[in-house]
């Protein structure tokens, strides 16, 4: 079995050089892929061929990772994006610390992506959601959401300073690659994004539409690393106040309530989508992680457990949901895009959202993935990993990939493994203080 993993992984890489230049894959058959395969071997091939999707298919000039692997909503394969980038750049870190790729040859590219982004357009060096991969210029997301996006920025940096930690190297690329994220990490205008001083950070700025999305943040929900981040700034910090009076003064921060006999200390009733407990924790290290307002694996864990719950009680009979089949997240579905959770349920199950919970329940997310591999894997298997989300009363399967779901799927998994990206963001001394300046507690904050 293990050889057979092996050559079949042989395989999937020997064609690195021509994928680079954006030649289409080799027609892909799920109906071959690897059987009977040991649980570790089969985590492997799931980073592994999900994190092709980063590598492959990253746009031929810049490198960023592109949107989504098929053409909708009038854009094509030249939209990149700045959030699923972020996720790209953490899927790389784990590409060469499993040595699927070399780490010099991993160094160059992550220094194109950089000196890219560089020259690309940015707001009060803050990035637009999306833009062109070839030009670096802003393609507007909506009418008037045309400039600044500070949350789908702040994943970018959260992959960019663990990328800065990892390349630790003496080499010149190295040496280049970790000077020039300083650049682009000490150039945001964190304060910029108070509006003029206001105890909250807004999501939005536009050169030609200025404050008009007005969109304040306040929690609970995916944009906790914005908060951190901006309080760890050195040049451009937001005060320790405009966390505790912004993000957590909502009607929807603190909950309480169980929902299916499960306790949920923060956000909407029964958690929402799963990805308000990933995206911030792929780099932030939940594990023992408390302030004055929850203990955040507590949160994430029971979030994640309920989210499950739901499946398994399939209170409106959805076909398909039960102990092995449960995930409901933002992601594609057969009416186009929807955030799923289980107050707003259409029997969507998005793959990314029981396999980038593995660090918070293993089991459950194990049985999810094997249902998925073996079970459904006829439909759900390809050259990228799965596909993104099915709906089987609507017997539907996803012809797409994400960037922003595919590459939760590869950290959190490795998180899991080896707690290798929380190893590397918590390490950041930036970091470090900006959470004890918040109040935060952590196995990682020296007293």
């Amino acid at each position: 079995m293990k050889r057979s993993l092996v050559l079949i992984t042989t395989i999937i890489w020997s064609c690195l050089a021509i994928s680079q230049q954006q030649k289409k894959p080799a027609a892909f058959n799920p109906l071959n892929r690897p059987k009977n395969l040991t649980d570790s071997a089969l985590l492997d091939l799931v980073q592994q061929q999900t994190f092709r999707y980063f590598w492959d298919f990253a746009h031929p000039v810049s490198g960023l990772s592109r949107e989504r692997s098929n053409e909708n909503f009038g854009y094509g394969h030249e939209t990149v994006t700045i959030g699923g980038t972020g996720f790209g750049i953490m899927s790389l870190i784990v590409a060469v610390e499993r040595k699927w790729i070399g780490r010099d040859t991993a160094a160059k590219f992550m220094l194109k992506m950089i000196n890219f982004l560089l020259k690309a357009n940015s707001y009060h060096g803050v990035f637009p959601h999306w833009m062109d991969g070839a030009t670096g210029k802003t393609i507007p997301f909506s009418r008037k959401d045309d400039g600044a996006d500070l949350v789908e920025s702040s994943y970018l940096f959260q992959g960019l300073l663990c990328a800065r930690q990892y390349f630790n190297g003496d080499s010149r690329v190295e040496r280049e690659l970790r000077n020039r994220v300083n650049w682009i990490w000490t150039g945001v205008e964190w304060n910029w994004f108070t509006q003029g001083g206001q105890e909250v950070l807004y999501w939005h700025w536009s050169p030609n539409n200025g404050w008009a999305m007005n969109f304040p943040v306040r929690g609970f929900n995916e944009c906790l690393i914005m908060y951190i981040l901006a309080a760890s700034d050195e040049r451009y910090p937001v005060s320790a106040s405009v966390y505790h009076r912004g993000w957590a003064e909502s009607s929807f921060f603190k909950n309480g309530k169980e929902f299916y006999g499960i306790k949920l200390p923060l956000g909407f009733d029964y958690g929402g989508p799963l990805f308000f407990s990933q995206y911030s924790f792929l780099g932030l290290d939940p594990r023992g992680l408390k302030d004055r307002y929850a203990d955040y694996w507590e949160q994430n864990r029971n979030h994640t457990l309920i989210n499950r719950e739901h499946s398994i009680r399939n209170p409106n009979k959805f076909k398909g949901y039960g102990e092995n089949c449960w995930g409901l997240t933002a992601s594609d579905t057969y009416a186009g895009y929807d955030a799923h959770s289980p107050t707003n349920d259409n029997g969507t199950i998005t793959p990314t959202a029981a396999l980038s919970a593995f660090p918070y329940t293993p089991e459950y997310s194990m049985q999810a993935l094997k249902h998925f591999y073996y079970d459904l894997g006829d439909k759900l298997w390809s050259e990228y990993g799965f596909v993104d989300a099915f709906n089987e009363t609507k017997n539907w399967v996803a012809q797409s990939h994400l960037a922003i779901d595919q590459g939760p799927i590869v950290a959190m998994i490795e998180n899991y493994r080896s707690g290798l990206l929380w190893k590397l963001f918590m390490s950041c001394p930036e970091i470090q203080r900006g959470l004890k300046k918040l109040g935060f507690e952590s196995p990682w904050l020296k007293k």
